[in-house]
């Protein structure tokens, strides 16, 4: 019945905006609630965003609307209806960077992503009103998904008290000084290629269409490079991730490389933790067992992240506490 409901409001909403609801197909769900359908016809074409309340789709337009208005690739907006989760989008069409990346044009692509990234930075250096900080507060309450979901998953018991304490005190003091150690900008937390477009048609970095930014928050400018980089779906050549740092650092020359590079294996750490504690609860909670496939990847990059970010005190408590790498079992 609720989806029969949900369909007449699509409809509704559709034919408010003079467009045929006859012609709306489904195009796509993802790891969150939100829905995406397509509507053709005589040549043109727009996607629908069916979005509970709760994934913030008036969020979603302010930042999409600030990120055109800079000169990126986000869609535009044609139509709204914030109070049912309703939103007509550009359509950017099917070739997602996963779908267009090949062992020829990888090296291109990426650097195109890069290169969207320095325009964001370069065009995002004062705080914008409608987003919050990245504190270390926001990282810690990230990375504790781990010790919630991950940990009582393979470990067999729940984090004891101590346990708990000894990682949020660590974590919450790595995270502090690696905030200081880096200038802040827009930070769109889910820059991976799942969520990038190919756009041939455009200029430079605006081949590179921006999806899944309603979270963006004011943060590390380093977060959205690792995502690109460390993806836990998809193994990065090491020399292509060197010269994807370089290209980044060539652009910022006044940034110490070294100390940005190293500050951001402390977040990149605390992003895995994060992905590690998600991908179990998608697995347990909602019984999308095939996030469990991307794990052995996740736990290999936050080690490679933790000797990178010369954490010492942390990679014992990891020795101490976690006895072996294992993937969750789920019934």
């Amino acid at each position: 019945m609720a989806s029969k409901v949900r369909e007449q409001q699509r409809q509704a909403f559709l034919v408010a905006h003079n467009y045929d609801p006859e012609h709306l197909v489904f195009l796509a769900g993802d790891a969150s609630p939100r829905q995406y359908y397509r509507w053709q016809q005589d040549g043109k074409s727009v996607v629908l965003m069916d979005t509970p309340l709760s994934e913030k789709p008036e969020q979603f337009c302010k930042l999409a609307t600030t990120l055109y208005d800079r000169g990126l690739s986000a869609p535009a907006i044609l139509a709204t209806d914030f109070d049912n989760g309703f939103i007509l989008l550009e359509d950017f069409g099917d070739q997602t960077y996963t779908r267009a990346l090949t062992s020829e044009n990888t090296p291109a692509l990426y650097r195109i992503a890069v290169d969207a990234l320095i325009h964001l930075h370069r065009n995002f250096v004062q705080k914008e009103a409608c987003v919050s900080e990245y504190t270390a507060a926001e990282l810690l309450r990230e990375a504790l998904l781990f010790l919630d979901w991950y940990y009582p998953a393979t470990q067999d018991k729940e984090a004891s008290s101590a346990t708990r304490k000894s990682y949020e005190s660590l974590w919450q003091q790595a995270f502090t000084i690696a905030l200081r150690q880096q200038p802040s900008s827009l930070v769109l937390r889910d820059y991976h290629v799942d969520n990038l477009m190919l756009l041939p048609g455009r200029d430079t970095h605006q081949q590179c269409g921006l999806l899944d930014f309603q979270d963006a928050l004011w943060g590390p400018v380093g977060y959205d490079l690792v995502s690109l980089v460390e993806d836990a779906r998809r193994d990065v050549n090491p020399a292509l991730k060197e010269a994807l740092w370089q290209q980044y650092g060539a652009a910022f020359p006044e940034l110490d490389l070294e100390l940005l590079r190293r500050s951001s294996a402390v977040i990149s750490a605390g992003r895995h933790l994060k992905i590690l504690g998600i991908f179990t609860r998608l697995a347990i909670g909602q019984g999308k067992k095939h996030y469990l496939s991307y794990l052995p990847r996740v736990w290999r990059l936050l080690e490679i992240s933790l000797a990178e970010a010369k954490l010492p005190n942390l990679t014992a408590w990891f020795s101490d506490h976690v006895t072996q790498w294992s993937i969750p079992h789920v019934d």
